[in-house]
């Protein structure tokens, strides 16, 4: 008995042990990565377009039928080919058997065309206990076979164009002339001719050289060189003497104003990787314009043509065997603006030479009618080509010609304080009689405030009032004012008027601000004192400060500021931001500043003009002689026959202006209404 229970046993050990052997035996025979870990890690590498490495993924059988360098370049010239990203695959089903998986899934990718969803299926095979995909190009397309093609199949579309007010062109579908050399029309001089084309285009000789080595030249191919405006008469004659050079005419946008509207119309060059990922399933493909900055960033959506597409397997013969995705043509759209093209081209006029910015607004509708940042750059040089040292130079140019100005916050000054005037009259913090006292040019609150006093320019016998304070650009009596007033009284008033927000703008503007602080108060009484009359932490973008000035025109609302024409219909940005009688009354004083204050060189006989000057001081301590000012001044026409403007303006640096800070650019808004 003993020995039959021990046979038992013994069987029962010998089982568990074959039992554990051959699991050790399966478990060591496992693939490292499952079937699905595996074609998930090529999908991943396929978006990353890592080609390369796709093909350690296929198997032995796969190999011997597709080398690398033509598995690599298939792969690429079809998924690049069609601009395909984001592609997607959701596992519906697997089976295992033996050596082998299939995986059958369903694959989602964005191209030039739309997307394209398919249901397809992997075969893997187990090789050194790794899976490897068996690879056909049914893999890319379930219908593609390995000796079909896929072509792409393009109808271009036209980009909607930007026009004036008056239907005047500012960026327009025109014609650039391509330069280019044939190699084979070359004369026997060909190192002495490619130095004078060098010469005279500005681009390199080794440059030029490396274009006619392209392995697609041919004697008789046009290698496209270098582009220019269809205006540049004189050196295409130039160019012409010379034997090979060729010239051609190509379709491009063009910008008439060039120089004059840059920052405010932007310019389009062709997308980069980054914006077509980011722009996946919008029918953009890799040769695609799309607009870099202004205008023509800020309304691509509307301008954009998009390209009548169609993706397509094709087989030997050149017969078409499948769409795979189709787009039809949609031409853009034609945005029409306020901008006045004429007077734009003025104001850059009498800009040019200048750090600084001009924005000019209908005072009673809110069209901006021209706004102008200098200094400034050529839109074209852009859709042109602009050579390294080129982009180098304007890019590293100290004066800023890539800084759009108009778009920024600066320290306004004292053309602040008819807005201080305006909220004090409005709060009942004063009225027109209500004065203040000091003597000098000089004064503080109290002792506390140390060795700080605020100072003003221009000592006057009159009335110490809200209009002496602004006809002589009086500093103490808006400082004195505001701290009756109180910082949560005037900061409320300030967010009434837009401070601290987003001003809805095709172009990004920035927020006005009256703190730089944490916590976005004005810290001290100093601090506010100061932002009283225009210096402070205070920042107003110069548009606000337009919709703000407009607010005088309207019986104190401001009107917003918009630049797409809609026949001069009027929104009301901030309604009753003053009181009717505030407003008046401070347009009355801006009148007198003009006619007999601060900005009497800006008086022009049979026009009434009411306007402020401000000298913005940038210094950050007493000591600070470095930083220098900002001129400017503010204005509006009332009852002019040609119709009202509303003008704000700013030159940097002109304490070295011998003319003086506001009186510089007063000069120049003279002569535009002159």
């Amino acid at each position: 008995m003993k020995g039959k229970k021990g046979l038992i046993i013994a069987l029962i050990i010998i089982i568990i042990l074959v039992i554990a052997i051959v699991g050790g035996v399966i478990y060591l025979n496992q693939p490292k990565e499952t079937a699905e870990q595996v074609f998930t890690n090529y999908i991943s590498l396929l978006n990353e377009k890592k080609y390369d490495e796709l093909y350690s993924y296929i198997s032995t059988q796969s190999k011997a039928e597709i080398s690398k360098e033509d598995f690599v370049a298939r792969n690429k010239n079809i998924y690049e080919g069609i601009d395909a990203v984001n592609i997607e695959v959701q596992i519906q089903s697997q089976e295992k058997e033996g050596k082998t998986a299939k995986i059958t899934y369903n694959e989602n990718m964005s191209t030039s065309a739309g997307n394209i969803s398919f249901e397809n299926t992997a075969n893997l095979v187990i090789e050194d206990k790794e899976y490897k995909i068996e690879w056909s190009s049914a893999m890319i397309f379930p219908e593609l076979r390995d000796t079909d093609k896929v072509r792409v199949s393009t109808i271009e579309s036209t980009r909607g164009e930007i026009l004036d007010r008056n239907g005047d062109k500012l960026a327009e579908n025109g014609s650039i002339s391509s330069i280019g050399i044939v190699p084979g029309k070359l004369s026997e001089n060909k190192e002495q001719d490619l130095q004078k084309i060098s010469e005279l285009t500005g681009v390199s000789v080794e440059y030029i050289n490396n274009q006619l080595s392209q392995s697609w030249v041919s004697d008789d191919t046009f290698v496209p060189i270098k582009k220019v405006s269809t205006s540049e008469t004189e050196l295409k004659n130039q160019l012409l003497q010379i034997s090979g050079i060729q010239i051609n005419s190509t379709s491009a946008r063009v910008y008439p104003l060039g120089n004059e509207a840059s920052h405010l119309i932007g310019y389009v060059q062709t997308i980069n990787a980054e914006e077509l990922e980011q722009n996946a399933g919008k029918g953009y493909s890799s040769t695609s314009l799309i607009g870099k900055s202004g205008l023509e960033a800020a309304y691509e959506d509307r301008l954009r043509g998009i390209d009548g597409t169609e993706i397509y397997i094709q087989d030997e013969e050149g017969n078409k065997l499948k769409t795979l995705a189709k787009q039809d043509k949609k031409d853009g759209e034609d945005i029409k603006l306020t901008i006045d093209s004429n007077l734009q081209k003025e104001i850059y006029e009498q800009m040019k030479n200048d750090k600084g910015l001009w924005v000019v607004m209908e005072p009673n509708t809110g069209e901006i009618l021209a706004a102008v940042s200098t200094p400034t750059y050529d839109s074209n040089d852009f859709v042109l080509g602009l050579s390294t040292d080129e982009w180098n130079t304007l890019n590293n140019d100290a004066s800023k010609p890539l800084f759009n100005r108009f778009t920024q916050k600066y320290c306004p000054g004292s053309t602040f304080k008819s807005i201080t005037a305006a909220i004090a009259l409005s709060t009942g913090t004063i009225t027109p009689d209500s004065t203040v006292q000091y003597s000098g040019t000089s004064w503080q609150k109290d002792s506390s405030w140390g060795d700080y006093n605020v100072t003003t320019l221009t000592p006057y016998s009159g009335a110490k009032n809200v209009a002496n304070a602004l006809l002589y650009s009086d500093n103490i009596f808006f400082a004195q004012t505001v701290l009756q007033m109180g910082a949560d009284t005037f900061t409320q008033n300030l967010k009434n008027i837009g401070f601290n927000e987003s001003l809805d703008f095709p172009l990004t503007l920035a927020k006005s601000q009256y703190s730089s602080s944490e916590d976005g108060e004005i810290s001290t009484e100093i601090k506010l004192a100061d932002t009283g009359y225009g210096q402070g932490d205070l920042l107003v973008n110069p548009i606000h400060m337009a919709s703000i000035y407009s607010a005088f025109a309207n019986g104190g609302s401001m009107v917003k500021p918009y630049i797409e024409y809609n026949n001069g219909e009027t929104e009301i940005y901030k309604e009753n931001v003053f009181t009717e009688e505030a407003a008046e009354t401070v347009k009355n004083d801006l009148i007198q500043v003009v006619e007999t204050g601060t900005a009497n060189d800006m008086k022009i006989n049979g026009l009434t003009i009411a306007g402020k000057t401000g000298t913005a001081e940038l210094k950050t301590s007493n000591e600070d002689t470095e930083s220098g000012t900002l001129g400017w001044f503010n204005c509006f026409t009332i009852g002019r026959s040609q119709g009202d403007l509303l003008m704000v303006g700013m030159v940097e640096n002109t304490q070295n202006n011998s003319s003086g800070g506001s009186h510089y650019i007063i000069s120049k808004m003279k002569a535009i209404l002159q």
